[in-house]
């Protein structure tokens, strides 16, 4: 087997392109290995302390635990088609007193599975101080765009005004609600412990005497490992542990694609208020040089939505352990975990370029407003009339027709003429006075109480981020 892998093969995107160079680390061959020898050596040192293994033994293991040699692993691995066993193999080979009690009383699963999810709580503290300072950065864009009115969408129509503040408070909404989901899975990961082929403990208590003893060295093992384990497990840990997991990242995935897609289409020339960071040289087209395309944003939803199919193949995981466990899940974790971290990985460093790089055209919020603002503040008017007598219905449908009758001036790029006719409307104007109609549809105050609530929710997440929660 090749240990040379350049560009002439395939390579996954995550290999170089996607992620960074610290999380592929953790999800790298080396340091699998050399996780799976630390376990290893908790191991013999637990059973030195009842006497099977010596500490002279114990001290070898520690020293080679840094010496992964995978060349002679995978050449290995090619005659004994098992990669834990030739891991052991070369490890013994590099111990000679103490490669004897490598693996004594262990299945594969109980180095495997507890090294996976030392991994994933290794990722997740990546991912976790990352997300942190995106969020961090979400919050001060909502504070800082508080009051910048602009127009609000509902069903992609323009419909009553917001501001920009308001509208990153409800991406750091959901990117608290991310957070403590994240921070919820890290605090609950637990591993397999050593429990032997079937989970019964039968191989520990053979070799240990009791079942007490059995159980003095698991929680040995597992204090040095600082890990938690699960109560009752079969071969493995619970599979469903990876669904809650991968949830989670797909949570997070969900958020981060929805501000994207909001990017991309306020980038949009028609709209033209939002734009991402464009560099000096960057080219936005090979065929047209004057595109600026919302490349980050782009990836950010192609790399989500992969992610998004991810708790499927956690869920059949999870529902196809059958009895004590099959091997069917093997294959697809060794691709699904690491993706879905790298995927979250890239997504999170996107946001961040994007949270902080983020360009706001205040004369297209300007635009936007003059635009169509005075049909969102129709309702203003309304609502005035009202107060001083009116019929709800009856102006609702004055209003009405003179918004319909208005749109093909706005469509055809003219001025709007919706004021003046409803200035001059004897139906409105008996209830509103016609210099007060002007003002009542300038819609840029028409924001209610967003500025505050965006402001609010923004120092409390600051706090709490300040804070260490």
């Amino acid at each position: 087997m090749s240990e040379s892998f350049g560009h002439d093969t395939y390579l996954s995107p995550f290999t170089w392109r996607y992620g960074s160079p610290e999380l592929r680390a953790i999800w790298g061959e080396v340091h699998k290995r050399r996780t799976w020898r630390r376990l290893w050596v908790a191991v013999a040192r637990a059973q030195a302390a009842q006497g099977l293994v010596a500490d002279a033994q114990v001290a070898e293991l520690a020293a080679h635990v840094d010496d992964v040699d995978i060349a002679a692993a995978h050449a290995l691995e090619a005659e004994l088609h098992h990669d834990l066993m030739a891991e052991v193999h070369v490890y013994a080979g590099q111990c000679p007193t103490g490669g004897a009690v490598i693996h004594l009383g262990c299945t594969s699963m109980d180095i495997e599975d507890n090294a996976d999810v030392l991994r994933q709580r290794e990722s997740l503290d990546l991912l976790l101080a990352k997300l942190r300072a995106v969020l961090r950065r979400t919050c001060e864009r909502a504070r800082d765009l508080a009051d910048h009115a602009t127009m609000g969408f509902t069903h992609l129509q323009p419909a009553e005004p917001t501001t920009l503040g308001y509208r990153f408070a409800q991406y750091a909404q959901d990117l608290e609600e991310d957070l403590r989901a994240l921070e919820d899975v890290r605090a609950r990961l637990r591993g397999k412990g050593f429990k032997g082929a079937t989970g019964t403990s039968a191989s520990y208590v053979e070799l240990l005497g009791s079942t007490e003893a059995a159980h003095a060295f698991e929680a040995a093992v597992l204090a040095e490992l600082d890990l938690d384990a699960f109560e009752v497990a079969t071969q493995t840990y619970p599979r469903k542990q990876d669904l809650a997991l991968v949830n989670a990242l797909s949570g997070l995935a969900q958020s981060l694609y929805r501000f994207a897609y909001d990017l991309r289409l306020l980038q949009s020339p028609p709209i033209g208020e939002w734009s991402e960071p464009f560099a000096r040289r960057q080219i936005g087209s090979s065929a047209m040089p004057f595109k600026r395309n919302p490349i980050h944003a782009e990836n950010m939803d192609s790399l989500a939505r992969l992610l998004a199919s991810l708790p499927r193949v956690a869920w059949d995981n999870a529902a196809h352990s059958h009895l004590e466990r099959t091997l069917d899940d093997s294959a697809n974790r060794r691709v699904m975990l690491p993706q879905a971290f790298l995927a979250a990985d890239e997504l999170l460093s996107r946001a961040k370029r994007l949270m902080g790089g983020l360009v706001v055209d205040a004369e297209a919020s300007e635009r936007l407003l003059e635009t169509y603002g005075a049909f969102a503040a129709t309702e203003r008017l309304l609502m005035e009339a009202v107060k001083r007598g009116a019929d709800r219905q009856a102006l609702h449908e004055v209003i009405r027709q003179h918004a319909m009758a208005a749109w093909p001036a706005v469509k055809a790029g003219r001025p709007s003429p919706l004021v003046g006719s409803l200035a001059a409307d004897p139906l409105v104007t008996a209830f509103v006075p016609a210099e007060q109609v002007p003002d009542l549809l300038d819609a840029s105050a028409h924001v209610g109480d967003a500025p505050a609530r965006a402001r609010s929710l923004a120092a409390r997440i600051l706090a709490r981020l300040e804070g260490g929660g």
